[in-house]
């Protein structure tokens, strides 16, 4: 992982955290089967972060150039609300998304790995990119995951946020705690 000087400190005031998908959700790579029908390989540890990061009360979006409806379907089992499919421009999604949920740009997180997704970094208080992303989205990202896209790169960056603004122990706590048994007949 690569942080910039500033990384912690930007972390910590994160809310919101928007992902591309292509390249940062999946490794890239468009797949089609024996019908023509388009696949896409999620990462598990990837989506089990996202809910974490939810489940601490932060919200989600996905801002991504193609039109998928598998990617619709992944967004929907992590229930994420803010689904916006071919946008080429990125940057008036990430208007709506803001304007939405009353954010100021320090206070959003955007995971990108190609040129397409260089104007919301810009924008946004923490930029951060998988390890196989484009180089000039590398320069701009506070963080930079030791992992590729499609491959934990994305519940690394959520592991970190959370880290930083130590809640990390609350997620970990929601694993190791000891089962409740409701419903005991006497």
């Amino acid at each position: 992982m690569i942080l910039s000087a500033d990384a912690m400190e930007r972390a910590r005031r994160v809310r919101f955290l928007i992902f591309d998908v292509d390249g940062v959700l999946t490794d890239g790579g468009i797949y089609t089967g024996e019908m023509g029908e388009l696949m896409k390989p999620f990462h598990v540890r990837d989506g089990l972060g996202i809910c974490q990061w939810q489940n601490e009360g932060f919200g989600t979006a996905i801002i991504t150039g193609r039109d998928s409806a598998i990617v619709s379907r992944r967004a929907a089992e992590l229930k994420i609300g803010d689904v916006y499919l071919g946008h080429a421009d990125k940057r008036s999604a990430y208007a709506e998304i803001k304007e939405r949920h009353g954010l100021q740009d320090d206070e959003v997180a955007y995971v990108g790995d190609d040129l397409i997704d260089l104007a919301v970094m810009a924008q946004v208080g923490f930029p951060a990119a998988p390890a196989d992303a484009v180089a000039e989205v590398q320069r701009l990202a506070c963080l930079v995951s030791g992992k590729p896209g499609g491959k934990g790169a994305v519940r690394e960056i959520i592991e970190f946020l959370l880290k930083a603004q130590r809640r990390w122990e609350n997620v970990v706590a929601r694993f190791t705690a000891p089962a409740k048994v409701t419903n005991v007949s006497q």
